[in-house]
C-alpha cells in the first residue's frame, strides 16, 4: 500500500512499527543501551525511558572518520591564493614530482584555510615532471627552483630560509589539509609561550589514523601512536605533549627555528630529522604538542616508497645511528623500553601526577553551579603539571560540542562512547597504578565509582559533595512537611556519610556544612574549597544611577531556584512592583518550566538560557540582584557570581550560607515582608548601593581566587604547593 494513500489512524501505527523497527534494530548491536532502556524502566517508568531515548541521553558509538579528499582528474584550474604582506604562518611544502600530490594538496589548502594570514614557498627539488610547470597552475605563491637537488632535508632547511611568516610550517605534498587544520595549530601554539612546536593528526585516505604523535623508545625505535585505528577514538583527541610529531605536517615559531639551525644535516638527505628537531626543541626549553583538531590525510609512501632497503628509504636504517649517538642520554633518562609503560609514553607524562575526576557528564560551564565549578578544577589542575582524564558518568559523545572541545583543548583525556560505558572498570583495572589523585563528584555518581577505584588503585580520593543532599532535603522537608523528602534525606545521609568515610579527604564549599558533618562524625577528614575560582578580577563600572532593574540568576533543574521565584513573585513582587513604578523583574536561568514560564508579563521577563556573554552584559547594566531562596545547602553559585560581577545582593540566610562576611557585604531577610521592603530602600539608595558594590568585589578578590583554592587544597595535592 501506498504510503500517503494511507488512511491517517493506519499511517500513524505504520510510522511507529518503523520507529520501533529502528530501535530494536539500534539495540540488537548496542547491549549496554537495552541494559541501560531497561534499567530506565525498572527505576522511573517506561515514559522515562522512551523521553530519555528520544533526547539521545544514552550511548552511541564514536563514528568513524571519513576525510573530504580531494578526487579529480582535471587539475587545469588556477588555483588563486591570497596575498598577504606579512603573513602569520608560511607554509613551506618541499616537492620532487608527482605534480597531481601536489596540485590536490595546494587545492586543499585553498579550500581549508581560513581566518589565518599565510604564504605558501615550494621548495622545488629540480623536478622533471608537470612540476616544472606549476606557476601556470598557482598564483600568489613562491616557487624556489635552482637547478640544484639538494635532497629533502636540505630543500627544506632552503625553502624556509625565505620564510616572511611567525611560524614556519612544513607541509609534505603528498597530504591533504582538512578544515581548522592551520588555525588550530595556530591557537594552540599562541596560548601558551612555552609551546615550541605544534603537529597534526595524521589519517590515512580510507579513514583510518596514521598517527596521534610519536613515541620514541629508549633504542630510538619509534611508534606512530594509534596507527590503523579508528581516529575518532578518545586516547587520540586531547592536546598533549608527545616525543615526535611526524614531519608531514608540523609547525614551529621561526625564532625558535633560527635558534636551532633549522634541521640537522647529519641525518641528509631524510629521516629523523623530525624526531631529532624536537628533541632539539625541547633541549631549548619548550614543548611539542599534539594538536587533534588539525587533520592532515598522508598518501604515505607516495615521495620515498617503503623499502627500507634501498633508495632514500634505506637512509630510515642509517639515521637511526646518527640519532642514537647524538641523544644517547636522554633516551635513557626520560624514555622507556620498547612498548613499555604505553600509557604515559603516549602523552610524555612519565613522572607526572595523574588525576582521574569522576562527574555526572561533561561540564555545562555556562548552565548550572556545579558544572561551572567542576569546569573550573578541571582547569587549574590542567594548568598544574599533571596529566589529567575525565570520566562524565553517562559517556555520551557531543560532537563538535563547546564542553568537550574546552576539555580536549586543555590536555584533559575524556574518555566517551560505547567502549567507555561498557569497560570503564577495565580502564580503572589497567591504568588505577597510574593514577595519583580521583576526584569523585557528585553523591549518585561517586558511589558506583568509588570501590572499583580502591581496589584498583592506591590513589588519594577526593569526594567533591557539592552540597550536602541529605542536608538540603531535610530543610525542604520540614518547610513542606512531605515525608517522602525526609525519607530521602535519610537514604542520602547514609550514603554520603560512608562515601566521606571512604574517602581521604571530603571538600564543601561551606562552613556551615563542614560543621554538621563534623558533629555527625568527628573523624571524617572535610574542608572548604571555594565554589568559584577565577584567574583575574576586573574592576567594574557600578555606578548605581545609571542602571535600573533587578534579575534573579539561577538554573531550574535544581528545585530550590523553582521555589525561590515563586514565593518571590507571589509574595514580595506586589509589593516592590507598586512602590517602585518603572521597575522590572528579570528571571534568567536555564529549562525554566511552565509554572516558570507562566509568570511572565510586561514587568516580568523569563529569559530562559542565555549565553556568558549575554548574562554578563546583564550584569552591566542591573541594578540589583535578589536571591530569594528558602532552602537548599553550600554556598550558592547565583551569589558567588554576583559578588564577582559587584552587584549589591539581597538574599536570605540560605542564599548567604558559607559566605565569609556575608552581613557586611549583602542584605540577608528571611520574612517575605522585610525582604521587599529591603529591596525598595536597597534598590533607591543609591550611594549604598556603590558601597556595597565595591564590597562584593573585595570578597570575592579574597575567596574565590586561584590562588585560594590551591591553598586550601595543597595538603592533600603537594603539586598545589609551589604555586603557594
Amino acid at each position: 500500500m501506498n504510503l500517503l494513500n494511507m488512511p491517517k489512524g493506519k499511517k500513524n501505527s505504520y510510522s511507529k512499527i518503523k520507529k520501533l523497527y529502528s530501535l530494536f534494530k539500534f539495540a540488537k548491536n548496542n547491549p549496554y543501551f537495552v541494559g541501560k532502556f531497561f534499567q530506565e524502566i525498572k527505576i522511573n517508568g517506561l515514559r522515562s525511558a522512551i523521553r530519555k531515548t528520544k533526547s539521545k541521553i544514552y550511548i552511541l558509538d564514536p563514528i568513524a572518520y571519513s576525510p573530504k579528499l580531494i578526487l579529480q582528474t582535471d587539475r587545469t584550474s588556477i588555483l588563486v591564493f591570497p596575498a598577504f604582506d606579512n603573513p602569520e604562518v608560511s607554509i613551506i611544502i618541499p616537492v620532487y614530482n608527482n605534480f597531481d600530490y601536489t596540485y590536490d594538496c595546494l587545492q586543499s589548502i585553498k579550500e581549508n584555510t581560513q581566518n589565518i594570514s599565510y604564504e605558501i614557498i615550494i621548495g622545488d627539488d629540480n623536478s622533471s615532471d608537470l612540476t616544472t610547470q606549476l606557476y601556470k597552475f598557482a598564483e600568489n605563491i613562491t616557487i624556489l627552483r635552482d637547478g640544484i637537488n639538494r635532497g629533502f632535508l636540505r630543500n627544506c632547511n632552503n625553502a624556509a630560509g625565505h620564510a616572511k611568516g611567525k611560524y614556519v610550517l612544513f607541509l609534505n605534498n603528498d597530504t591533504q589539509v582538512q578544515s581548522n587544520w592551520l588555525s588550530s595549530l595556530v591557537d594552540l601554539i599562541e596560548s601558551d609561550e612555552t609551546i615550541g612546536m605544534v603537529g597534526s593528526k595524521l589519517v590515512y585516505p580510507d579513514g583510518r589514523l596514521q598517527e596521534a604523535g610519536g613515541i620514541i623508545w629508549n633504542d630510538a625505535t619509534g611508534w606512530n601512536y594509534g596507527r590503523l585505528d579508528d581516529p575518532m577514538k578518545p586516547e587520540y583527541n586531547y592536546v598533549k605533549e608527545v616525543d615526535y610529531i611526524s614531519g608531514a605536517s608540523i609547525m614551529i615559531r621561526k625564532s625558535l627555528w633560527l635558534e636551532i639551525g633549522g634541521f640537522d644535516e647529519r641525518y641528509v638527505p631524510a629521516y629523523y630529522e623530525d624526531s631529532d628537531l624536537a628533541f632539539e626543541v625541547r633541549k631549548h626549553g619548550y614543548k611539542v604538542v599534539y594538536q587533534p583538531k588539525s587533520v592532515v590525510v598522508h598518501f604515505e609512501g607516495i615521495s620515498n616508497g617503503t623499502d627500507v632497503g634501498s633508495g632514500i628509504k634505506q637512509y630510515q636504517v642509517i639515521n637511526h645511528e646518527k640519532f642514537v649517538n647524538k641523544w644517547k642520554d636522554v633516551l635513557e633518562k626520560e624514555h622507556f623500553p620498547n612498548a613499555e609503560n604505553v600509557f604515559l609514553a603516549r602523552d610524555r607524562s612519565k613522572g607526572k601526577p595523574r588525576v582521574l575526576f569522576v562527574d555526572h557528564y561533561l561540564p555545562h560551564y555556562d548552565q548550572d553551579a556545579g558544572s561551572k565549578a567542576a569546569f573550573q578544577y578541571l582547569k587549574i589542575l590542567a594548568s598544574s603539571p599533571m596529566q589529567v582524564h575525565f570520566i562524565g558518568d553517562n559517556f555520551w559523545h557531543y560532537p563538535d560540542s563547546p564542553y568537550l572541545e574546552g576539555l580536549i583543548q586543555m590536555g584533559i583525556e575524556v574518555l566517551y562512547g560505547n567502549w567507555y560505558a561498557q569497560n570503564w572498570q577495565s580502564w580503572i583495572q589497567d591504568n588505577g597504578q597510574y593514577l595519583d589523585y580521583v576526584i569523585l563528584s557528585r553523591p549518585h555518581i561517586s558511589i558506583k565509582y568509588i570501590d572499583k577505584i580502591k581496589e584498583h588503585s592506591n590513589a588519594k580520593i577526593i569526594y567533591f559533595g557539592h552540597d550536602l543532599h541529605f542536608l538540603r532535603e531535610e530543610r525542604e522537608y520540614r518547610l513542606k512537611k512531605d515525608k517522602k523528602i525526609l525519607t530521602s534525606s535519610e537514604y542520602w545521609k547514609d550514603i554520603e556519610i560512608n562515601l566521606m568515610k571512604k574517602s581521604d579527604v571530603s571538600y564543601f564549599f561551606s562552613d556551615v556544612e563542614k560543621n554538621v558533618i563534623e558533629q555527625t562524625d568527628k573523624h571524617i577528614n572535610v574542608d572548604i574549597v571555594p565554589l568559584f575560582i577565577y584567574e583575574e578580577f576586573k574592576e567594574k563600572n557600578y555606578i548605581a544611577q545609571n542602571r535600573k532593574n533587578i534579575m534573579f540568576v539561577g538554573g531550574f533543574a535544581h528545585n530550590p531556584n523553582i521555589d525561590a521565584v515563586q514565593w518571590f513573585v507571589s509574595e514580595i513582587w506586589p509589593i516592590v512592583s507598586e512602590k517602585i513604578q518603572d521597575i522590572k523583574f528579570y528571571i534568567i536561568g536555564s529549562k525554566p518550566p511552565k509554572e516558570i514560564q507562566q509568570l511572565a508579563d510586561e514587568r516580568i521577563i523569563v529569559t530562559g538560557f542565555i549565553s556568558d556573554t549575554e548574562l554578563s552584559q546583564y550584569y552591566d547594566t542591573f541594578r540589583l540582584v535578589v536571591a530569594p531562596l528558602r532552602y537548599g545547602a553550600g554556598v550558592k553559585g547565583k551569589i558567588v557570581e554576583a559578588l564577582y560581577n559587584a552587584m549589591p545582593i539581597v538574599t536570605t540566610s540560605i542564599g548567604a550560607e558559607g559566605i565569609n562576611n556575608a552581613n557586611n557585604i549583602m542584605k540577608i531577610v528571611d520574612e517575605s515582608e522585610a525582604f521587599a521592603t529591603e529591596v525598595i530602600n536597597f534598590y533607591n539608595d543609591l550611594p549604598l548601593l556603590d558601597d556595597f558594590s565595591q564590597k562584593s568585589l573585595e570578597n570575592c578578590k579574597d575567596n574565590f581566587s586561584v590562588l585560594y583554592a590551591k591553598k586550601q587544597m595543597s595538603h592533600i595535592i603537594s603539586e598545589f604547593k609551589g604555586a603557594l
